[in-house]
């Protein structure tokens, strides 16, 4: 499949940029962290996210959905990258959609609607530790009449702390490290027994530490297969890293824009910086960093669109090779801006500090890139 986007897909583009331009811009995020906002993003603007048919984007068309697939997904987080807009998008509407969409009918018919209204807002509660291994989740979910009980912690669970339901991944047999032996359930965050500890990121977003003390799910909160909850995981997992690399792609190319036209006018000894040949060196490699990226983000989304065997292991070099190159991209933003690069007057620093946070989201360019090097046998 060629590494471009259709008509359609340039369309939805052209009206994600538009809108969050508008709507989401770095003005809308600056507004929101100095008001220090306890869930770090404007309620009213994830209803309009719903309104302009975003939040249905992996929603299929009978379910009230738009019915597109994860390239489209990426379309709308790349824009959302851009323009730094703080919402709940790719928890909610990527990485939660996905998982429901391997659960049952009736969970679908419970959540669905509130996400397509903009109403409800979901939260993935994977990680024990402060570093993302999905690989070591130890929670017990332990069988309690009809249901489970679940008894453990989760940390830094984006949007954690306004989450109306948190897709938990547990462990109903074996022990961490086992492939099988896990579940995936829909936990209301209303639940007995649940406490969340909501904590800022450097970005401004909050997340949470969540806290599970006997809470009591029904059989019917299960996603998937009890003990295969494996395949429901991997499956959100890759959308959530597939639409984290596009998020931070969006990051990296919003930097080097402001980055260009600052080196464009800036003037020191009576010339223009930006005709500099260092500059232009440097802007130059950046910029083919940024579409290398690019194309590798794409490919992993067609592949996942396409149900491909390989895009498990295209999804991980894609968040790689975008966290590689959106990190370049803000340390060059910075150091192009000299001195007032470091100052919150310049909204450079602000995506540098987005980076920082997307970058640890769904694992770091080290995880991944150990993960692709594994299933190579290295």
């Amino acid at each position: 499949m060629a590494l471009y986007l259709n008509d359609d897909q340039k369309m939805l583009q052209d009206s994600a940029a538009d809108f969050m331009k508008g709507e989401g811009n770095v003005a809308h995020l600056r507004e929101f962290r100095d008001k220090k906002c306890k869930d770090g993003f404007s309620h009213a603007l994830w209803k309009q996210f719903a309104e302009m048919g975003f939040s249905g984007i992996l929603i299929a068309e009978d379910e009230g959905g738009l019915g597109l697939g994860h390239v489209e997904a990426g379309v709308v987080l790349e824009e959302i990258g851009r323009n730094l807009t703080p919402s709940p998008f790719l928890a909610t509407a990527v990485a939660g959609v996905e998982a429901l969409n391997a659960g049952g009918k009736a969970l679908r018919e419970k959540y669905f609607p509130g996400i397509l209204s903009g109403d409800s807002v979901l939260a993935v509660a994977v990680d024990e530790g402060a570093k993302h291994r999905p690989e070591r989740i130890a929670m017990a979910a332990t069988r309690e009449g009809n249901g489970f009980k679940l008894d453990g912690k989760k940390q830094f669970v984006v949007q954690g702390g306004s989450a109306d339901m948190m897709i938990v991944a547990a462990r109903t047999s074996g022990s961490a490290g086992d492939d099988k032996g896990l579940t995936l359930f829909a936990v209301d965050t209303s639940a007995a027994g649940l406490t969340r500890n909501s904590v800022r990121l450097v970005d401004s977003a909050m997340a949470a530490h969540v806290e599970f003390d006997g809470v009591l799910v029904d059989a019917d909160a299960v996603i998937g297969e009890v003990d295969d909850g494996a395949t429901v995981l991997k499956r959100m997992l890759n959308a959530g890293r597939a639409g984290t690399a596009s998020e931070i792609l969006g990051v990296g190319a919003g930097a080097m824009d402001i980055t260009v036209d600052y080196i464009k006018g800036r003037k020191q000894f009576d010339q223009i910086i930006g005709t500099f040949q260092a500059l232009q060196h440097r802007a130059a490699h950046l910029y083919s960093e940024m579409e290398i990226a690019r194309a590798v983000v794409l490919k992993a989304q067609q592949m996942l669109d396409e149900g491909s065997p390989q895009a498990d292991m295209m999804v991980s070099v894609a968040k790689a090779k975008a966290g590689k190159a959106t990190a370049l991209s803000v340390r060059e933003g910075v150091q192009m801006h000299g001195g007032v690069g470091m100052t919150d007057e310049y909204d450079i620093g602000l995506y540098m500090k987005r980076d920082r946070a997307l970058a640890e989201f769904m694992g770091d360019v080290n995880y991944h890139t150990n993960r692709v090097a594994e299933m190579h046998g290295y």
